[in-house]
């Protein structure tokens, strides 16, 4: 049996970051990564974007060329399934059978799309944005003549799918069940304004709207029926309702699992010797009032991947980071900063009409959050602002004249 001194499972952004700062932060001893994707570790925000738009080869999403993992002496597993952890004797059991030790595990296996249960749930011809087979599976069908597509769900990736989608000349709709796009992570304001925007583009935006089955021609989906009893003739369904973390491996070893592993602050699991990072890490946040919440992203993965590799290196650094988003539909750049769940109020700064504009949330008077869409300079400069909890006058971050920079600058009691 092999032992790895770390035992990285998962190959996204988390495990290949924590590997990579294994090695930036000197650690000499053997390191392995594996994961259920055959590819070597790549990037997936362009999955939604640039790749499924035909814009990037695959080689151009790579995180890094493929000779790296081996000058850098990291042994990549591909195609590897975990099935079982032992916590006490430091194994993981492989689908295939295999078995292998580690001194230390970094749990970065992220989430498994989540799937539609209703009728015609399995048939071809539905598919998921989530790795480069789901991407290829929808491209492979567009080069068949696939050309009339409905998106379910009207979160990050339903737009960005459908967006893209739109590009290549497809008829979509979009069907959200909430009464808003974007309801979990956005307010009215970025919601209506890129609701508009899809439906200037030509989707067909479809609120309050419950599937009640998918019907098809006894192998491939044909169509999205609704509980109303409309259906919508389709050559292709696209379902980004969200993920499931993987945990259930850890769960099984008895590791504490509520909607994903809970990590204390230096990203430690209830297991000794075992740590989780990326989507699956559930753990106290201080940018939601210190609620266990699990935050879905490239920052978040990156950023604890670099937590676990300088603790395993003798630093004790807690993660302590503000989380950040984007997304890219159309013509359009969302950034966001904080986390504006629990906001009691919000500041409009800029025109939308103009398509370039921030939203500011605010919680009992302290900035918390920013969405800015096309808005590159309110997001980095207010990005301190959110850091700060600052207390800012509303009239002076309406004001889209002065730069929040100086805003920075006063709370400093600095110079303009």
């Amino acid at each position: 049996m092999d032992r790895f001194d770390v035992l990285i499972v998962g190959t996204g952004h988390g495990g290949a970051q924590t590997a990579l700062a294994l090695r930036q932060n000197g650690f000499e001893g053997t390191i392995a990564m594996l994961g259920r994707d055959k590819e070597p570790p790549y990037e997936r925000p362009p999955l939604s974007k640039e790749y499924l738009a035909r814009e990037k080869e695959f080689e151009r999403i790579l995180i890094r060329p493929v000779s790296f993992w081996k000058d850098k002496q990291v042994r990549l597993m591909l195609g590897s399934e975990v099935v079982a952890v032992d916590a006490d004797a430091r194994t993981v059991a492989l689908q295939d059978g295999r078995t292998f030790g580690y001194g230390e595990l970094v749990w970065a296996a992220g989430g498994s799309p989540r799937k539609l249960t209703c009728e015609g749930a399995d048939l071809q011809g539905i598919h998921s944005v989530r790795d480069k087979g789901d991407v290829d599976a929808i491209t492979g069908q567009l080069g068949n003549g696939a050309r009339r597509v409905v998106v379910i769900g009207g979160g990050y990736i339903g737009l960005e799918a459908a967006a893209v989608l739109r590009k290549l000349g497809c008829t979509v709709v979009l069907l959200e069940a909430m009464e808003r796009v974007l309801a979990r992570v956005a307010c009215e304001a970025i919601s209506r304004f890129f609701e508009a925007q899809h439906r200037v583009h030509g989707v067909q935006v479809r609120l309050n709207t419950v599937v009640d089955c998918i019907q098809g021609d006894g192998t491939k989906a044909t169509g999205v029926k609704l509980d109303n009893g409309e259906v919508i003739h389709c050559d292709m369904v696209i379902v980004g309702i969200g993920i499931v973390p993987v945990v259930e491996q850890l769960s099984a070893a008895g590791a504490d699992t509520p909607n994903g592993v809970a990590v204390d602050e230096y990203c430690r699991t209830s297991l000794p010797h075992v740590h989780a990072i990326g989507d699956v890490a559930l753990q106290a946040n201080s940018f939601a009032n210190g609620k266990m919440i699990r935050i879905e992203s490239v920052q978040n993965a990156g950023g604890m991947a670099n937590t676990v590799a300088k603790n395993l290196c003798g630093s004790q650094v807690p993660y302590l980071a503000t989380p950040w988003f984007w997304s890219n539909q159309y013509d359009l750049r969302l950034q966001t900063a904080g986390l504006s769940a629990g906001h009691d109020k919000t500041v409009l700064r800029g025109d939308p009409f103009k398509r370039s504009f921030s939203v500011i949330y605010l919680k009992r008077g302290k900035v918390i959050a920013l969405d800015c869409v096309n808005a590159m300079k309110d997001y980095v400069q207010g990005l301190k602002l959110v850091e700060a909890r600052a207390e800012v006058a509303v009239e002076a971050l309406v004001d889209s004249e002065t730069p929040l920079k100086n805003l920075i600058s006063v709370l400093r009691g600095e110079k303009k």
